[in-house]
């Protein structure tokens, strides 16, 4: 009797080539799916070929702010995966353009399709919040509800991992720097969780083990102060800096003036959201909206960070020789 060979699903993963997405692709290579993603520059998407089987991984160009080309890139797909998102704006990537409308457009292709949708938001998500990123991150996850009321929900907290741009962003600083700035004293607490760990969370909602309709938020095992990171940052990099308090209203100044840059280091958006503890709520806990209600066991930051951040120590991976 001949053995019929079903076809792989399709996914679809927008913002498949960035810093979350390229492990959220391999996390779902690794399961067997066919993998669509579309970006806004699909030739600058070669890394994610060598995470896949030859033909399985999939660029095509889109971009969410182009409802033609969204509706083109869902075509066939069985679920989709929305990781779109901005830390700051730019010439015509506004908050409002990427995170509500370009969420809204990719589930109503979605819907289109019979596809289901998982929608990856940030922790502080908050229609309330003084920042226009979590408010607009917040009205993003409204249009996925309005639009697929089973879509699966995701609010990391920061995210750690290779390619980031918070730890290795600092740990580059204090290569030349003598100092490292606390903002607001460095009290905001944050709850850093490992990339591989959001991304496996997605790929199990892919697999549809994860309830619909919620919103889950991820964290790590730990709750720092931003002071506390740092701190462990030098520990791992083996460097002694000195951590300097800045006042909020001299962040502010900073901020302002940093903003303008084309790659800021901070702006006065990100600065509002400083304010806000970014961790894990209770009711979450309580209700199992978490990485161990969905039975993952998240990633320490010290166990993580040495695997990645060793080449700004002053030796490399190599020990410093204590001396004779």
């Amino acid at each position: 009797m001949t053995e019929i060979l079903q076809t792989p699903k399709l996914v679809v993963v927008f913002g498949g080539s960035g810093f979350v997405g390229r492990h959220v692709v391999r996390a779902l290579a690794r399961r067997g799916y066919r993998i669509r993603v579309p970006c806004r520059r699909p030739d600058l998407a070669g890394h994610l070929q060598p995470l896949g089987n030859v033909g399985q991984i999939q660029p095509v160009q889109a971009n969410v702010r182009a409802r033609w080309s969204v509706d083109r890139a869902v075509q066939g797909a069985d679920h989709v995966v929305n990781l779109v998102g901005i830390l700051h704006e730019s010439g015509r990537q506004r908050f409002g353009a990427v995170h509500e409308f370009g969420a809204r457009a990719i589930a109503e292709a979605a819907r289109s399709v019979g596809a289901g949708m998982t929608h990856v938001s940030a922790l502080g998500a908050d229609p309330r919040s003084a920042s226009a990123y979590a408010r607009s991150k917040a009205l993003g996850e409204k249009a996925v509800l309005e639009t697929i009321a089973d879509a699966v929900i995701h609010r990391p907290s920061i995210n750690f991992g290779p390619e980031d741009e918070f730890f290795n962003r600092f740990a580059s600083m204090a290569r030349l720097s003598p100092v490292l700035p606390l903002i607001g004293g460095g009290h905001t607490r944050f709850q850093p969780v490992y990339v591989d760990d959001v991304a496996e969370a997605v790929a199990r909602a892919v697999d549809g083990e994860v309830e619909g309709g919620r919103i889950y938020e991820l964290g790590g095992p730990q709750v720092l102060t931003f002071k506390q990171c740092m701190q462990e940052l030098l520990a791992v990099i083996d460097r002694k800096r000195v951590l300097m308090p800045v006042p909020w209203w001299l962040a502010g100044i900073q901020a302002s003036i940093l903003g303008m840059l084309p790659n800021p280091l901070l702006t006065s958006d990100q600065l509002e959201q400083l304010r806000v503890h970014n961790q894990v709520s209770e009711k979450a806990i309580g209700e199992g909206r978490t990485l161990a209600g969905l039975g993952i066991q998240p990633q320490a930051l010290g166990t993580m960070l040495p695997t990645y951040l060793w080449r700004f120590r002053p030796f490399g991976q190599f020990q410093r020789k204590p001396a004779a």
